[in-house]
């Protein structure tokens, strides 16, 4: 009897995945721009390519975005895609760039666990390089959002 409970109470602890568990970790989503790990290697310097391809962060303050006032659009810097509009960002005081908003359609959400709390990630919709997250901490008079992007992800364009 008690082999018998303890084969069941095993077979128990083994099978604790869900099936929501395991589709998240199995699926991988189609990107418009799909490249090999050792070609975003090639063409991303490290730094780029920690923060895009593997989700990190780079350290507040170290982006000379952090303080580009110009007009123009931020592009990402894996595939150019336009991300945000100049009009969009605001000084959040977090070290980042930060926006009120994206370009609609252009970037991707998920959710990020890895802290042990739940956030709004960021993702380029056109090749699915990380970006940084959004909270609900931005301006209230527009749309109450920051989108706290790591600078390395994104390549400026000025305006004419």
């Amino acid at each position: 009897m008690k082999k018998i409970i303890l084969v069941v109470t095993l077979a128990l602890f083994f099978s604790c995945n869900s099936t929501a568990q395991k589709t998240a970790s199995q699926e991988q989503e189609e990107f418009t721009v799909n490249k090999t790990d050792a070609e975003w290697k090639k063409e991303l310097s490290s730094e780029a390519y920690y923060v895009l391809r593997q989700e990190g962060t780079e350290r507040p303050f170290s982006s000379e975005l952090n303080d580009e006032k110009r007009k123009g659009t931020f592009h990402c810097a894996a595939c150019n895609t336009p991300l945000f509009k100049s009009e969009h960002k605001f000084d959040s005081g977090t070290g980042w760039p930060s926006f009120d908003r994206a370009i609609e359609g252009n970037v991707a959400y998920g959710t990020d666990n890895k802290l042990g709390y739940s956030r709004n990630e960021e993702h380029c919709a056109t090749c699915g390089g990380h970006l940084g997250h959004v909270f609900n901490d931005g301006p209230r008079k527009t749309t109450g959002k920051r989108h706290c992007i790591n600078g390395v992800a994104l390549k400026f364009v000025p305006a004419n």
